[in-house]
């Protein structure tokens, strides 16, 4: 056996793995299964990556990193998955929340429709028989149960269509997209900005894939059982960088590109997520500060819960995006109390704790990752996989579903 920077490399291991998340725990317990010994470094002290929860100081399920809901249209991944964990059915809904110019001047009084904006939306937002009029105008342009664009609508030359497309444009997205990206909408690719769409549809749930849930016991729970293998070694606290070159045989490599070769052509920019956790009680309720003083509030959360929806955008005002209440996802019944998160979208700096979250697409930044891919080519045992180490976005069933692609190639 070798010992680098404190780690020990045994050649028993055929393949080594850096990092735990989906990427890394789905291609380890594939390729165990074909019998190939793994070795899984962790740079963090748990598994599960970014989709890793745990319980808070008050006993409340939490996603530490944000909230992840699944979905998926691919059996294959649902199938795999769903050997380590059973289901809650769970059909995510999410709406947008703007200040209320009716509410006659009491604090706090909103409005809410539902995310993507749809047929509901429309009879909400321009009263029951205009918004049917324009609905029935939207179907017969782009047709029924479509997804469009928002940017697509406000180019289209009907009158009605564009001023529809401009009210939607100020109230659910431009101010949301500039906080949460820190651009104009018009600066964004289009393949970032064809993820906010109008909904031609009363379908109010936020994904339409025909699997949807979240696991039972929580996503650790789990990961836990996908790594807990014969072949599989998992070492956390790790970095897995120093000894990538004394590894024989494939590595696959989940982390940042640009951080593997030292960041040689320059920083490969991102956009990085503060998270600010409240917990509420019951009692609370009434306490300054709640978004709802007034105790008949129509959009007040009822009993234990602090809010409507698992997750309400705030796309006109406040500095974060979205606050997500995690009892309304994980259906964790623990009465009196709730925890909470707001979400503060900036740039990614690179220092000390920060995490990169999301990849900024353009054609600059796409160049600039083609060097470090180039890099990266030069070694035939070297495999990119993920959000990272591809600089792409992926939904988590995506990354599972090249996860496993990967393991058969190998």
């Amino acid at each position: 056996m070798q010992e680098r920077d404190g780690v020990i490399l045994e050649q028993q291991f055929d393949i080594l793995i850096a990092g735990a998340g989906y990427a890394g725990a789905v291609s380890a317990r594939a390729l165990a299964e074909q019998g190939k010994r793994v070795l899984v470094l962790e740079r963090r002290d748990h598994i599960g990556g970014n989709a890793y929860d745990c319980l808070d100081k008050h006993g409340v399920l939490i996603h530490k990193y944000g909230p992840h809901i699944f979905h998926t249209n691919d059996k294959r991944v649902f199938d795999f998955l769903s050997r380590f964990t059973q289901w809650r059915d769970y059909q995510h809904r999410v709406v947008a929340n703007i200040p209320d110019p009716a509410g006659g001047g009491k604090p706090g009084w909103r409005l809410q429709y539902p995310v993507p904006f749809n047929l509901t939306s429309l009879e909400e937002a321009f009263g029951k028989e205009e918004g049917k009029k324009l609905g029935d105008k939207l179907i017969a342009a782009y047709g029924a149960e479509k997804k469009v664009t928002i940017l697509e609508l406000r180019q289209n030359p009907d009158p009605e269509i564009a001023a529809l497309a401009g009210y939607v444009y100020e109230h659910v997205f431009v101010h949301y997209t500039m906080k949460q990206w820190g651009q104009k909408p018009e600066d964004i690719d289009p393949s970032t900005t064809a993820r906010v769409p109008v909904f031609l549809s009363r379908d109010d749930r936020y994904f339409q894939d025909a699997c949807q849930g979240m696991p039972l016991e929580g996503y650790t729970k789990m990961f836990e059982k996908m790594l807990d293998h014969p072949n599989i070694e998992v070492r956390l606290g790790v970095d897995a960088r120093p000894v990538l070159k004394e590894a024989e045989g494939p590595i696959i490599y989940t982390g940042q590109v640009d951080e593997l070769f030292d960041f040689k052509f320059g920083p490969l920019p991102y956009r990085t997520l503060d998270f600010a956790f409240e917990t509420w009680r019951e009692r609370d309720c009434s306490a300054p500060g709640m978004p709802y003083p007034d105790p008949d509030h129509p959009l007040r959360g009822d009993g234990d819960f602090f809010q409507t929806h698992a997750t309400v955008n705030y796309t006109m005002d406040e500095d974060y995006t979205r606050i997500t209440e995690f009892k309304r996802l994980t259906g964790q019944e623990l009465p009196g109390v709730t925890t909470i998160v707001k979400e503060y979208s900036r740039a990614y700096t690179g220092a000390e704790g920060e995490i990169p979250y999301y990849a900024i697409i353009n054609p600059e930044n796409n160049a600039l990752y083609a060097k470090y891919r180039a890099e990266a080519d030069r070694n035939p045992n070297l495999y990119l996989l993920g959000r990272l180490a591809e600089y792409k976005y992926y939904n988590m069933d995506a990354i599972a579903a090249r996860a496993l692609e990967l393991a058969e190639r190998l």
